[in-house]
């Protein structure tokens, strides 16, 4: 099985200007995969009732498995002790909703600075090479790799080829590698795409892009996440099918399973009726 090299090693926990490579150890697992809870979604769009209740719901992810979480100003914020130690990746792109005409960019709205003061991780910002707003995208994310890294804050990147215009190419292997490999180059610490749909290509991907990989699947999820992780992906970034799940918690175990003990998918779904203690 491939494997991304990741350096891993553990930081005194007093020491107050932590690395890159520091914040991403608390990121990635020592076996180089990680899986990453996205509850990001109530910053652009409705979540309600899924979502009533975060504070409750992000304690009992945490507890069944989710290493770290991608996270909204105000969760960080307000929030923190739900999080329960894992770490937190903030969306730093933002100034639109669901209501809007979609005839504006995201902007970036908060800074490295702002992300050091909350004590989180990391940050995440959009890659949408093909776009209708590539320029501004594109030039953000390098923007937002330079500021971070005077930090010492990773950056994720998510490439999506020509973001989420209707492209009947929008999705294909060739384009997501490409999308992938071009945010590394512009500066990006760790890419999350969607899987490429089979073995080789996401293989293929994983080996251009130089820098860890984490998959959204789109359909049959613990099967491409199996997948993408027998040819060198290094975990998952999702939410709205866990959240959005009659049973998140019991998913989450299920998934975490999945990806930390190298078992079937089989074997994995037995963990969707254990409790956890929080």
């Amino acid at each position: 099985m491939l494997q991304k090299n990741i350096v891993h090693y553990k930081c005194n926990e007093k020491e107050e200007n932590m690395n890159t490579t520091a914040r991403m150890n608390h990121i990635i697992q020592p076996d180089g995969k990680t899986f990453i809870m996205a509850m990001d979604h109530a910053a652009n769009f409705n979540t309600l009732p899924a979502l009533t209740d975060p504070k409750k719901l992000v304690k009992e992810i945490a507890a069944a498995g989710a290493d770290a979480f991608l996270s909204t100003v105000g969760m960080t914020e307000f929030l923190t002790d739900s999080f329960s130690g894992k770490g937190i990746i903030v969306r730093v792109d933002g100034g639109v909703s669901y209501l809007g005409d979609r005839s504006k960019a995201m902007q970036t709205t908060v800074t490295a600075e702002d992300i050091a003061r909350m004590g989180a991780d990391g940050v995440i910002t959009m890659s949408f090479p093909g776009s209708k707003f590539e320029n501004e995208v594109l030039s953000n994310l390098t923007r937002i790799c330079m500021d971070c890294h005077r930090w010492g804050i990773p950056v994720l990147a998510e490439a999506l080829p020509r973001g989420f215009e209707p492209f009947e190419d929008s999705r294909t292997p060739e384009n997501l590698i490409f999308a992938s490999r071009q945010s590394v180059e512009l500066g990006a610490d760790f890419v999350k795409t969607n899987y490429t749909g089979d073995q080789e290509s996401f293989k293929a991907l994983v080996e251009a892009t130089y820098r860890p990989v984490v998959i959204l699947p789109v359909e049959q999820l613990l099967r491409e996440i199996k997948d993408s992780l027998e040819v060198g992906g290094a975990g998952v970034a999702m939410g709205r099918n866990i959240w959005g799940h009659e049973n998140p918690v019991g998913y989450t175990a299920a998934i975490a399973k999945l990806i930390h003990e190298d078992c079937s998918v089989e074997a994995a779904l037995k963990e969707m009726n254990t409790v956890f203690a929080v």
